[in-house]
């Protein structure tokens, strides 16, 4: 029998551990937040929001793991890497399976750690806010869960058997397509966190917000713009997404692009950034991985990425004052839009 984890039973976490367990793949929902933990071995995982479930689920703390698991899903930050997979490759063989469903674009670093061979790579097509111990809310329809809930690839290549597993849990939740270009959907993904979830935690709002705003659309299109011109100076093309074509946010003629943006984010209108709760909780965000990453490979590259880099600088601001952002910040978005030059000239 597989013995599976999911590392990082978070607001993510706690609805993908109780789907699974619901179809009949026990996983182990691996969390530092001791009272979560035994929330949910009380009280079973308590889903709501799109759908109503509670579950019963098996949970502990980095401390209780023994043995080893033959497939983890990662789901913690990025931002918590180094001592994650510090605790967890005590408990890998050599023929773990380690999937990283996280933000950004994180195979690297996770393969640098536990070994190339063990590790596959993911994107997640939906959103959750955890409510508190044993309790997520699902913010995505649930019609986008069963038809886009997950894409899984090889870090470099064609799908391969091994694969198959991973697409079996994962399958428990929603449609999990398999990859041949996983870092292509690693920017397309990369380019929606950057976008609505960069905003969210900009203006500390909820995606609806951002779709009903004219000056936060303007943004939407110029931090999408730079991310093409990211992904493609890094040697990727945005690959196709959630059943849309993601190469149009290159050179986006505003009518089509804004239609796409409605087709795409207007089931997640109710989801509030992860970075934004993280700020809510006065913790740290993942932004230097995820917007940041932009901004890093036009530094590289020599383009410049001035929305990224206001996105940036907005969160920033907001982690060093432990403090929400409020709407109100749309008026620097509105300055710089007014002001900045086109990325995608030189």
């Amino acid at each position: 029998m597989t013995r599976a984890a999911i590392i990082g039973a978070g607001s993510l976490g706690t609805v993908i551990g109780a789907l699974m367990a619901k179809g009949g793949r026990p996983v182990e929902l691996v969390d530092t937040h001791a009272a979560h933990v035994q929330a949910l071995n009380a009280e079973g995982a308590c889903i709501s929001g799109q759908i109503t479930l509670c579950q019963p689920v098996r949970a502990l703390t980095p401390d209780q793991m023994q043995g080893s698991y033959d497939l983890v899903f990662l789901l913690t930050k990025q931002t918590t890497n180094p001592q994650v997979l510090a605790d967890l490759a005590p408990h890998l063989h050599e023929d773990s399976l380690v999937c990283t469903l996280q933000n950004g674009i994180p195979e690297p670093a996770v393969a640098a750690a536990l070994g190339a061979p063990r590790v596959i790579g993911g994107t997640v097509g939906f959103g959750a806010t955890w409510l508190g111990p044993g309790q997520s809310s699902l913010t995505t329809a649930a019609e986008v869960v069963r038809n886009h809930a997950f894409e899984i690839g090889e870090i470099d290549g064609p799908p391969s058997p091994r694969l198959d597993l991973a697409q079996t849990y994962l399958g428990c939740v929603g449609h999990t397509r398999l990859l041949d270009d996983l870092m292509g959907v690693r920017w397309s993904k990369l380019l929606m966190n950057a976008t609505f979830s960069g905003l969210s935690a900009a203006l500390g709002c909820d995606f609806g917000e951002v779709l009903d705003n004219p000056t936060a659309l303007r943004a939407v299109l110029r931090i999408a713009e730079e991310v093409a011109r990211a992904a493609r100076a890094e040697g990727h093309d945005l690959a196709p997404l959630q059943g849309e074509d993601f190469r149009q946010f290159a050179c986006p003629g505003a009518a089509a692009t804004l239609a796409m943006v409605h087709r795409i984010w207007n089931p997640h209108r109710r989801l509030r950034a992860s970075m934004l709760q993280d700020l809510e909780k006065c913790r740290d965000t993942e932004i230097d991985h995820i917007n940041g990453l932009v901004c890093a490979a036009g530094r590289r590259h020599g383009f410049a990425t001035p929305v990224n880099d206001l996105v940036v600088a907005l969160v920033h601001e907001a982690q060093a004052r432990r403090m929400q952002p409020g709407f109100a910040n749309i008026r620097r978005f509105a300055t710089l839009l007014d002001s900045a030059p086109d990325p995608a000239q030189p």
